[in-house]
């Protein structure tokens, strides 16, 4: 069975992702490295995330944030589901480039 073309690409939700900026960093999320996996069916969409540490205080928003983004281009039909993960843990060489040279490094 094929998708029907209004279910968004993987890379289509990536780049939807971006517009979710860290609010600590100031960096969208998927520069930031921080988007493991984004998984498109007609069964569901299915994101696996994490956060630059365990202990970020923030994470509750970022992901409330991925998900509204999703939503808005998800057909209503589909469920979104967002998972938080922590392996592999976060380290700053998952960054792109664009985000490196944001922060300076």
């Amino acid at each position: 069975m094929s998708l029907p073309t209004s279910l968004p690409t993987p890379e289509q939700l990536r780049n939807t992702l971006r517009s979710v900026v860290d609010p600590e960093v100031g960096v969208n999320i998927v520069d930031l490295g921080l988007v493991y996996q984004v998984d498109v069916s007609l069964a569901a969409v299915k994101v696996l995330l994490t956060m630059t540490s365990p202990a970020c205080p923030l994470s509750d928003l970022v992901m409330a944030d991925a998900e509204s983004a999703l939503r808005a281009v998800v057909p209503e039909t589909i469920p979104v589901n967002i998972e938080l993960v922590w392996s592999p843990p976060w380290e700053p060489s998952m960054m792109s480039d664009k985000a490196r040279e944001n922060l300076g490094w």
